[in-house]
Parts: C-alpha cells; sequence; structure tokens
C-alpha cells in the first residue's frame, strides 16, 4: 500500500519532489553548509547532484510505500524536506532538513510528528526510529518534543560527510514503537 504523495499539517505542505524542484532545494538547503552540517549526505555543490537526488526519490518512491518529501508553507515556499524510508516492512527511519530561515519555528517537530503519524498508518510497520549527532542538541530536542524516546547511543556509528572528522561519529538513536 502506497502512503499518499502529497499532505497537509497545520501549517506546512508536504509533497513528494519533482525534478521541478531541483534549483529550489540546491538553493534552500542542499548546498547551504550550515544547513547541511549534521547530514549524512554531502553538501550538494552542483545542481546535478540534486537532480540525483531526485532520481533517487523517485526510486524510493516506485519501489516502497513512500520516500523522501519536501516541505512548504502554505503559501509555497519551500522550507526544508524529510520523508519515509522503509527499511523493512516494521521498520522505517525518517529525519529532517531545513533551510536556515526555517529554523526555530516548530516546523521541525511538526513534520516529525506527521512522519510519525504517516509511518503506522501502515498496518506492519511497528518501530520508527531516527538518528541525530550527539552534539546536535537542537535535533535531538526536536525529535523528544516529537515523541520519540533516546533509546541510547550508537557509538562510531555514522560519518557526516559534511564534518571535518574522518571517522565515524557517534548518534543518538530515536524511536517510537506502535
Amino acid at each position: 500500500m502506497s502512503l499518499p504523495q502529497e499532505m497537509r499539517t497545520q501549517r506546512l505542505c508536504l509533497r513528494r519532489p519533482k525534478l521541478a524542484d531541483a534549483d529550489a532545494i540546491f538553493s534552500r538547503y542542499a548546498s547551504d553548509p550550515e544547513a547541511t552540517r549534521y547530514l549524512g549526505w554531502p553538501r550538494h555543490r552542483t545542481v546535478r547532484q540534486t537532480e540525483a537526488f531526485l532520481e533517487f526519490s523517485d526510486r524510493e518512491w516506485s519501489t516502497k510505500p513512500a520516500g523522501p518529501y519536501l516541505v512548504f508553507s502554505l503559501s509555497g515556499q519551500l522550507l526544508g524536506g524529510t520523508g519515509l524510508e522503509f527499511e523493512t516492512e516494521y521498520r522505517v527511519v525518517s529525519g529532517f532538513v531545513f533551510a536556515k530561515d526555517a529554523w526555530g519555528q516548530g516546523y521541525a517537530t511538526e513534520v516529525m510528528k506527521a512522519m510519525l503519524s504517516l509511518a503506522f498508518t501502515q498496518p506492519t510497520v511497528q518501530r520508527l526510529y531516527a538518528l541525530c549527532h550527539v552534539e546536535h542538541l537542537a535535533s535531538a530536542r526536536v525529535l523528544e518534543k516529537a515523541g520519540l524516546r533516546r533509546e541510547g547511543t550508537l557509538r562510531r556509528y555514522l560519518l557526516f560527510p559534511n564534518l571535518p572528522a574522518t571517522l565515524p561519529s557517534d548518534v543518538f538513536c530515536y524511536a517510537a514503537m506502535r
């Protein structure tokens, strides 16, 4: 069963990305060193890298119940991105990225609550989890406010390509169960 390709929250519109979104994604957040600092994917240096992400997004949506979503204000401004990655039929991972001018307004919490709700509309999904760098306390707080609980710290677990470290970093693992 596929999940909706578009949905609304109280203040936001989320929808499946389109190739026509490449320039906006690139300029709003994907090329921004601050917005991408604690992400598990490299900052985009060209629009072609953003287009490659959109090709990945199409593959996810064509083979799984969902995939990436873009996050817009109700007036239509691109604010960021989120999504659901179905690792198995019972385990889903989510996360978020926002343009700097969208920080501190509660959008990330609103989006994570929406992803949690959406994931659990799938009857087989038992677990949604998210990872965040141990130094990214703002993201940790978002995950807590969205209703996920910190399960622990995964040591030397994930390489953050936009940080100077050459070894994998420690991450907090947050999760919610059905």
